[in-house]
């Protein structure tokens, strides 16, 4: 959704690299293009205004103009204010001090509040809770019937007593719903209300009585994020005929400008607290404007990474592949079988490109990462759920033979058999070798990777072939001067005063390094 956004930020920051001073022309400029990229972005007049304003009076200020990379402080300072126009810090929901806390969805029609009740209620359910979601969206057709349904894909519980269809009255469903959840245990209650279109009065009362009658702990609007400048006038109609404390954002998957989610809690005061970005039940999370604000800005989103991989990976599982990897077989023990679970743990996570996105600079890169076929890994894992379980642990078996057989089992071409053995070899070898410290193969002397000494030495091959000059009666004479200094080297000792080994040979680079050069 912010693909827009974080293009033309990125070319605005790329003016400013390199300059030691930023004059008053530079700013401006910084400013006119950080405003322009705002304004296409869909995000309210009022809040660019008040961003651009705060964004030129720090640039202008002490920490810009001592600083020893100025576009760098720039970034920092953008950075800083698109966290406080999504909200600041993170907003968690408040729990009511006894049981049941109420939850209410408020919202206009279309704007997803039967799904998100259904994803919010597996979120806390994760958490933890047993949330109970209550149909009051009595005026939809089949309003409490997709409930239901989501509910049970959800695995949470449902109180839905009327049929719907402009049968009931949901104020008095939603009163009832409370001695339900008391009854049956349920520490939360998510209250589904129904949509309006517009502004709507006569609704926009139901819902002031259906707030009057369960008193709920959180009111949550729920404003779909690719429907523009009226997220805004929306939000504060409801804030002003119902009132809300926080704001769940849903479809922010879309490719809509979604300037108009930066805007509604700059404009309403109220922070958002929640978002959707995707169709399954799990595609939600959270919001914490400070990585929705290094997502804009191309700088990745790690932590939610980390949190992601945290929940899909075990621990035990790990620890087991690690020391599989690090074993003295130089990780001969992790098989294709070991190959295949981490494979599909990964894919649990969830898209690829997804995934990849949430890395830092992956804007430079978006056309590739979107153009990634996720029907790839269900191919490498049909190639290898296609061998057999001694081929799986010793691959080194399979010859041409098992590779038609294979090839066929699975159905792909034979080449993609033997290219996937071929890569699982040089993956297996390059992770063991970084398991054990050793580096990564290929770039030896990287800081941390532990490949120091094969720098030196392919520094020490590369100086020796620089030395051979073009003229042939000139390189001879050097030749033979070298050889001379090798004699008295040999004769005298090796380097750093230890004996001289293998008669002074010439310096040769490790099998495993010279492929690499």
């Amino acid at each position: 959704m912010f693909d827009t956004l974080s293009d033309r930020l990125s070319a605005t920051f790329k003016n400013l690299r390199g300059k030691g001073r930023l004059s008053e022309a530079d700013i401006d400029a910084t400013a006119r293009e950080i405003r322009i990229a705002l304004l296409e972005a869909d995000v309210a007049l009022p809040v660019v205004r008040a961003f651009i304003a705060n964004v030129k009076e720090r640039a202008r200020g002490v920490e810009v103009s001592q600083a020893l990379n100025p576009a760098q402080q720039v970034v920092k300072i953008v950075n800083e204010e698109l966290v406080a126009i999504l909200g600041g810090e993170t907003r968690r929901l408040r729990f009511a001090k006894t049981a049941p806390t109420v939850i209410m969805l408020a919202g206009l029609q279309g704007a997803g509040k039967t799904t998100l009740a259904g994803k919010l209620g597996l979120w806390l359910k994760g958490q933890g809770h047993s949330p109970l979601l209550v149909a009051c969206d009595l005026q939809r057709p089949n309003a409490v019937n997709q409930l239901s349904v989501v509910a049970e894909r959800a695995g949470v519980a449902v109180y839905a007593p009327e049929p719907g269809n402009g049968v009931g009255d949901p104020v008095q469903v939603a009163k009832d719903s409370i001695e339900f959840a008391k009854a049956k245990v349920h520490d939360i209650v998510i209250v589904d209300t129904a949509g309006r279109l517009g502004i709507d009065q006569e609704l926009m009362q139901q819902a002031a009585d259906i707030r009057d009658a369960v008193s709920p702990d959180e009111i949550l609007f729920v404003v779909d994020a690719m429907i523009g400048q009226d997220a805004v006038n929306t939000a504060e109609a409801f804030r002003d005929g119902v009132g809300f404390d926080g704001v769940v954002l849903s479809k922010l998957d879309g490719d809509a400008r979604g300037g108009a989610a930066l805007s509604v809690a700059h404009v309403t005061g109220k922070q958002v607290m929640f978002a959707s970005n995707g169709e399954k039940l799990e595609d939600f999370d959270a919001f914490h404007p400070d990585r929705m604000a290094s997502r804009i800005l191309d700088m990745g989103d790690l932590l939610t990474l980390i949190e992601q991989a945290e929940k899909t990976f075990s621990q035990e599982e790990a620890a087991k592949m690690a020391s599989k990897l690090q074993s003295s077989k130089g990780g001969k023990d992790f098989t294709l079988d070991d190959f295949l679970a981490q494979m599909e743990q990964v894919r649990k996570m969830g898209s690829i490109s997804k995934l990849l996105g949430m890395l830092p600079g992956m804007g430079q890169i978006k056309d590739q990462i979107n153009n990634i076929d996720e029907r790839d890994v269900d191919r490498t894992a049909a190639i290898i759920k296609s061998m057999t379980p001694k081929e799986r642990a010793e691959p080194t078996i399979i010859n041409g033979s098992r590779r038609a057989r294979i090839a066929k089992g699975s159905g792909v071409e034979v080449s993609a058999v033997k290219s996937l053995v071929e890569r699982f070899f040089e993956a297996r070898k390059m992770m063991s070798k970084m398991a054990q410290g050793g580096g990564m193969p290929g770039m030896p002397g990287m800081p941390g990777m532990g490949g120091g000494p094969g720098r030196q030495k392919k520094q020490v091959k590369q100086a020796k072939g620089k030395r051979k000059s073009g003229n042939p009666m000139k390189r001879k004479a050097e030749e033979q001067a070298a050889a001379a200094r090798r004699e008295q080297a040999a004769a005298q000792g090796g380097a750093f005063g230890l004996p001289a080994q293998d008669g002074g040979k010439d310096f040769e680079l490790p099998d495993e390094f010279k492929k690499f050069m």
